[in-house]
Parts: structure tokens; sequence; C-alpha cells
């Protein structure tokens, strides 16, 4: 875009409502990045009402060397969410003996 405008990065990147800073940057995947997904799915699938800290904590214990940001990057990433607790059903109305 930039060479058949003729325009500057940041004026191009303004133009888009984008931040310039992010435009040199190339992301960068980690070769364990699959593996490390496939693992927390399985714990969030195994342990439903365990949350990303927890999970993080897990995967220490099996060895990976992990901190709970990434961990947390994944869980928003594959959209992964902790169910609602179910509410206790309570009795309405007077106790009869």
């Amino acid at each position: 875009m930039r060479s058949t405008l003729d325009v500057s990065e940041r004026s191009a990147c303004r133009s888009l409502g984008q931040p310039h800073s992010t435009e040199r940057r190339t992301r960068r995947v980690r070769d364990d990045e699959v593996a490390l997904t496939e693992a927390i799915l399985v714990l969030a699938a195994g342990y439903g009402r365990y949350g990303h800290r927890r999970i993080t904590t897990m995967l220490r214990t099996k060895g990976w060397r992990v901190d709970t940001d990434r961990v947390q990057r994944i869980w928003r990433r594959k959209r992964a969410k902790v169910p609602r607790r179910q509410q206790s059903s309570t009795r309405s109305g007077r106790w009869k003996s």
C-alpha cells in the first residue's frame, strides 16, 4: 500500500487505524505452541471449573516451562471458558414440620 500510494509508513498506518509499531514486528510462533495448546485444551476439558491460573500450575508440575500470560493468551484465542457455577436449589416457602 505504501509503494502504490507513495505515503509514509506512519500515514498509511494512521489511515488504516493501526499502530505503526506493529507494522515492522513479525509474529514469532514458538516450536511448542501446538503441543502446549493441545495440553491446555485437554486439561481444560478434564477439569472444567479450573481457570488459566490453575491450569498453568498443572502444566508446570507436568514439566512445561510456561508463564501465566502465555497460557492466558492461548486460553483467550481458543475461547476456553470456565462454566458458570449453578446455584443451589433452595426450597421456597416455610418449612413445615
